[in-house]
């Protein structure tokens, strides 16, 4: 399922198909890319809430439905609006509710190494792209013209959706093994909600996952262009970059997701936020050196990726598995925050100067900001229960 979600993150190679076609400016298409981010965090609060009441099987089966219906209807735009509902709004939503399913399930089956089995689970987010996107732009764009590939693209994503979403469901009972050993484990307590809204650990780390993911969204959603800007001509080589970028985007899900059990969270947050830091302008300055080019890639998207799947962890982890698809949608709104600013910052900022220069130095600089939040952030303690005597 996350593997056919994940086209999201190809976003890219349907960019200079549109605007050839229809003359639409960088800004115009990059707002595609933001609608669908926002509503995929937002309709994630909502499906999170209805998985953790309903289960996970109906809520995948409607996000497998949305997710190829607004690739169909992809396929016959003819203005910017339509294009907003069918790729952004429709998408979004199918991915929100596609996505709120997995997160929560993986946290239940395993509790004594959500890191990993987290990060496993949504490694399938960050390859969709790579080959989803490769075949577009190399096999069926070449032979059949963007719009057919969207809808041979929606028929392959309802099987592969659908399959998912018959396989998904919660464990009748799952405890954590006796026998193993986590660092960090959650506190026993599980958040409502409400609770976690009161604790000061959510907004810090609301903010550096919000801030933190900017870079790497910017990224994701202007690589094919940025890529030809930076004087990387050819198809070939600009699409290898999504490739190369999917491959860290799906290491650092995995990897980040098997270290943040052993070193934790935090540790884990504070690591790669660093090293994003220092990324962001490199990959700007390297140019059109192409092995320079893949290689920061892979770091810019590897760093994502491990936001994306050790973020996911700390819910669990901070607040326990009872709510986890609500506080999980809570948190993952800074990512569809990122996915306004990261998208615009890209845009407007290329529209204004003809290059990515000032882009990616203010991205750097957000990135500085998510460290510095995720530095001050600490673990959640149980609210205190009041204690009343029998009279």
């Amino acid at each position: 399922m996350t593997l056919a979600l994940g086209t999201l993150y190809a976003w890219s190679v349907f960019v200079t198909p549109l605007e050839n076609e229809f003359g639409w400016r960088r800004a115009q298409t990059s707002v595609v890319f933001t609608l669908a981010v926002v509503t995929f965090a937002s309709s994630l609060l909502l499906a999170g809430k209805l998985q953790d009441r309903f289960g996970p099987f109906w809520i995948a089966v409607t996000g497998s439905v949305m997710i190829s219906l607004s690739f169909f209807l992809f396929a016959h735009t003819h203005s910017l609006h339509f294009l907003f509902f069918s790729y952004g709004v429709l998408g979004g939503v199918g991915n929100g509710f596609g996505y709120s399913t997995v997160v929560p399930v993986m946290a239940k089956w395993f509790p004594d190494r959500i890191g990993l089995a987290t990060g496993l689970a949504l490694a399938g987010y960050g390859g969709g792209s790579a080959i989803f996107g490769s075949l577009a732009n190399l096999v069926f764009f070449p032979h059949f013209g963007w719009r057919v590939s969207c809808m041979l693209l929606g028929a392959i994503f309802l099987v592969m959706t659908m399959a998912g979403a018959l396989l998904l469901k919660n464990p009748e009972t799952r405890r954590p093994s006796p026998a193993a050993k986590p660092t960090f484990t959650s506190s026993g307590h599980h958040f409502a909600p409400a609770q976690v809204l009161k604790t000061s650990s959510f907004y810090l780390l609301w903010l550096g996952f919000g801030l933190g993911s900017t870079a790497g969204i910017m990224v994701i959603s202007q690589l094919i262009p940025f890529a030809k800007n930076q004087g990387i001509a050819s198809a070939t080589l600009a699409t290898l970059g999504l490739v190369v970028g999917a491959g860290g985007n799906v290491s650092g899900r995995i990897l980040s997701g098997w270290l943040s059990d052993l070193m934790g969270r935090l540790n884990t947050l504070r690591i790669v936020l660093a090293i994003s830091t220092a990324a962001m302008p490199a990959l700007y300055w390297v140019g059109k050196h192409v092995a320079e080019f893949y290689a920061l890639i892979f770091i810019v998207y590897f760093c994502y990726g491990t936001q994306a799947s050790v973020n996911a962890s700390t819910v669990s982890d901070f607040w326990g598995t009872r709510n986890a698809g609500t506080n999980y949608g809570l948190l993952f709104t800074a990512w569809g925050f990122a996915g306004v600013l990261g998208p615009t910052i890209g845009g407007v900022l290329f529209d204004k100067y003809r290059n990515y220069g000032a882009a990616f130095d203010a991205a750097a600089a957000l990135s500085l900001v998510a460290l510095i939040c995720v530095l001050l952030a600490r673990r959640p303690s149980p609210p205190a229960v009041a204690v009343t005597t029998a009279p």
